[in-house]
């Protein structure tokens, strides 16, 4: 009896320790590690043992049934037609906005020139405080390069006749412009009269109107003639042999003014990231009630680092995949991100914070673009300026493995209380038909759907 008592008092005293140590270890792991540094803790159980896909491996190994690839009528390197021999005056694009922003108007402007036929000026990249830059063109890019390459599709000079050169050109914005915008009905006109414009390309071009050299010269331009500046290209190539093989370029969204600007309201943000976001909101108040449920599950709502965690767990990304973050300073909670997958790399841990310090916005951004476009896989939360033409770059180098993570199926699911497992299942499956059908990565001017 004595000895019975003293085994069930020991025992009793055992588990009494066993339940403190847990409550300690409990405790230490949730102050070291907040909940929205752990995806499944915010979004259900952990999946580890119920693999949400059916055949396992990860989003890389499903079956493509459709790309797109650069058409052949431009792949050619040659003009499709002559160019006239006499110019109708001379073209310079006005840049503005980041460096991805600003290459497109530039695609834009070359297309244009071509379309008008004008004489293109090299651009003027207009300095922006926010970006941290006022470099030019040739601070960026291989300015000789482009002139050599660019050769029968399309006039450029390095530099206005003189009796031009004194003259400030007449501004055509043509940004604002909606509807039906047709550059040979409004812009031709000016171009004529005054024979030096700037203009800022309108996002509602009618680009079906171009004839094929006007698109020709666009697609060879922008994709086969425009590449960085020697310094910027052996720069980049150097952060490409730092990083470990195979990686992933993410290119993550969710600084304070993106998410502002979403006028989006996310929950659980630290006391920091909330500060962060209302010190640059201005009049754009978040949205609230039906308004606010409609605008995420439309898809507009920027992903947070936590989310894009359980999204790439979701599609078998491993933990242990080497990552190369291609983003701004400033992205908010990023812990959630690094806590999950630790082997994240920057710009600035692969140069050195001092050199990274003396690139502007433009060269940091153009180095962002080199490597995702070289990348093994690249994988965007959104789909701004860069995403697009690193697509169409990836496309050209014939690297597929390229993805648009889905907001507007996450916002859908989240809303119709998945989560967990289900809500990963529900994750894998609208990322596996986008990427077999390649959506998101659909690039109409220059690509073409190639069914495989």
């Amino acid at each position: 009896m004595l000895l019975s008592s003293l085994g069930r008092r020991r025992s009793l005293g055992l588990a009494t320790a066993l339940i403190g140590l847990s409550l300690i270890l409990v405790a230490f792991f949730t102050q070291n590690h907040p909940s929205s540094s752990n995806p499944f803790l915010n979004f259900g159980q952990s999946f580890e043992n119920a693999d949400p896909r059916e055949k396992g491996g990860s989003i890389w190994d499903v079956e493509r049934r459709v790309e797109w690839r650069p058409c052949g009528w431009w792949q050619t390197g040659r003009p499709i037609s002559a160019l006239p021999p006499i110019s109708n005056g001379y073209i310079r694009v006005d840049c503005f906005g980041g460096l991805n922003q600003m290459r497109r108007d530039f695609c834009d402007g070359i297309g244009i020139s071509r379309l008008l036929n004008a004489t293109l000026v090299l651009p003027k990249f207009e300095a922006a405080a926010y970006w941290n830059e006022s470099s030019g063109f040739a601070d960026v890019f291989d300015v000789d390069y482009f002139l050599e390459n660019v050769k029968g599709f399309v006039h450029v000079v390095k530099e206005l006749p003189e009796e031009i050169s004194s003259k400030e050109p007449v501004k055509v914005d043509c940004s604002k412009r909606s509807g039906q915008f047709d550059y040979v009905e409004k812009v031709l006109p000016i171009l004529l009269q005054h024979r030096y414009i700037s203009i800022t390309p309108a996002m509602s071009q009618r680009r079906d109107r171009y004839p094929t050299p006007s698109k020709a010269a666009l697609c060879h331009a922008c994709y086969n003639a425009l590449r960085l500046n020697q310094d910027l290209e052996k720069k980049g190539r150097e952060l490409l042999n730092l990083m470990p093989k195979p990686f992933l370029s993410l290119h993550l969204r969710f600084e304070p003014d993106m998410v502002a600007y979403s006028r989006c309201q996310y929950d659980g943000l630290s006391t920091a990231a909330a500060a962060a976001i209302d010190a640059v909101r201005g009049t754009r108040q978040p949205l609230s009630g039906a308004a606010a449920v409609t605008w995420r599950e439309r898809g507009k709502c920027p992903l947070t680092p936590n989310e894009t965690v359980f999204i790439l767990q979701s599609l078998g990304i491993p933990t242990t995949t080497p990552i190369y973050l291609a983003a701004g300073d400033g992205i908010l909670e990023l812990h959630a991100l690094t806590c999950v997958y630790p082997h994240v790399y920057t710009k600035s841990s692969l140069l050195g914070q001092e050199d990274s310090d003396e690139m502007g916005g433009n060269t940091k951004a153009a180095l962002d673009y080199f490597v995702s476009t070289h990348s093994d896989a690249y994988v965007a939360t959104f789909f701004g300026n860069m995403d697009k033409m690193v697509a169409a770059a990836r496309a050209v180098l014939g690297l597929p493995k390229t993805l648009f993570l889905n907001r507007k199926a996450f916002a859908s699911a989240t809303a119709r209380g998945l989560h967990g497992v289900g809500l990963a299942r529900e994750v894998w499956s609208a990322h596996e038909a986008d990427f077999a059908m390649g959506r998101g990565s659909a690039l109409p001017d220059c690509f073409c759907e190639v069914k495989l």
